[in-house]
């Protein structure tokens, strides 16, 4: 068997097996990043829902909506819903979903908060 006749073998199949792997890497990897967005949301929602109730609870519910939206960004699509419960201020704060993919849409995220009303007599 000569040598420089034949060519081939397992030659580039290292390049064509990672160039298939390729795009199942990328989705994988878009999928944790859209769990990362979510996961974030739902800490976010829920820090605003405290902030409001909690500034709700001493201002009124002006300061709610305030509080509420102060460090969240517009393309959140941020709502808020404040009022008092009895002796309980609360808030709730609803947040679209962000997607990395501009045709899905996963919903809204809430978050609930409260704070004791602290009324000056």
């Amino acid at each position: 068997m000569r040598r420089g006749r034949y060519r081939g073998g397992d030659r580039g199949q290292v390049a064509l097996e990672f160039v298939g792997m390729v795009p199942l890497i990328l989705l994988l990897v878009a999928a944790v990043w859209e769990c990362v967005l979510i996961g974030y949301a739902f800490s976010l929602a829920g820090n605003a829902a405290d902030e409001a109730a909690r500034a709700g609870a001493v201002h009124g519910a002006g300061a709610c909506q305030t509080a509420a939206g102060e460090h969240i960004a517009p393309a959140w699509g941020m709502s808020a819903e404040c009022g008092e419960s009895g002796d309980v201020f609360k808030a709730t704060v609803k947040l679209k979903i962000p997607v990395l993919y501009p045709g899905l849409n996963f919903g809204e995220i809430t978050g609930e908060g409260g704070a004791a009303m602290e009324r000056e007599e």
